[in-house]
Formats: C-alpha cells, sequence, structure tokens
C-alpha cells in the first residue's frame, strides 16, 4: 500500500505533513500523568510507540484505573488492620488525620513503585 505523503516547505527544508491517528477524550487521574511523564523520560519508545498507534490515551487510562484501584484498596485494607474507624475521627481527629495521611502515603509509594513506575 503506496501513500502520498505531501511536504510544507519552511525555511527552505521540506517537512513532511503527518498527522496523529484520532485517540479518545479520555479524563486521565494523576497515577496516569505521573505514568505519562515517566515514559516520556525513562520510556520514550514505549510512549512514542503508544502515541504513533493512536492508543496512548487509553493505555494511560487503564494504568489510572490500575493504580486508583490498587490505593483505595491499600487504603481500606490498612484502615482495617490498623483499626481506623469513624468512632477514632470523633474521639481524636489530630490521631486519625496523622494515621490517614500515613496510610495514605504508604499506599501512594507503594502504587507508584508497583505500577505507575515500571
Amino acid at each position: 500500500m503506496k501513500r502520498n505523503i505531501t511536504y510544507t516547505e519552511h525555511e527552505g527544508r521540506l517537512y513532511p505533513d503527518l498527522e496523529l491517528p484520532e485517540q479518545e477524550k479520555i479524563v486521565i487521574g494523576r497515577f496516569g500523568c505521573k505514568h505519562k511523564t515517566y515514559l516520556k523520560k525513562c520510556r520514550k519508545l514505549t510512549y512514542f510507540r503508544l502515541l504513533t498507534s493512536g492508543e496512548l490515551t487509553s493505555y494511560l487510562a487503564d494504568i489510572d484505573r490500575q493504580a486508583q484501584d490498587m490505593f483505595e484498596t491499600i487504603v481500606n485494607q490498612s484502615k482495617e488492620a490498623h483499626g481506623i474507624t469513624e468512632d477514632l475521627k470523633a474521639a481524636d481527629p489530630m490521631e486519625w488525620v496523622r494515621q490517614m495521611n500515613s496510610i495514605m502515603s504508604m499506599a501512594e509509594e507503594f502504587v507508584l513503585q508497583e505500577v505507575v513506575y515500571r
């Protein structure tokens, strides 16, 4: 299959008129955005392959969903394991915030290492 490629001249040089395939409009969350940045910096070949094939957006959305699900699961299981309840929140709000921040930081670090930066 032969394609006709058109060129545009700019400052005495010819540049091919290339267009990327259409991609769906999907909202990507924080984990997907972090993975995109990681791909751009550390996995350039994978990033450009996904970008030029039109699969980047759906791939990032999938990574974001996986990471967010894992994050929520870890937080909920850790809350149960440490006995962090609404009773603690009512009795000692500062202690509840301290423990929740600790759990959320641990869960985020785990998800970043296991899903986002792989």
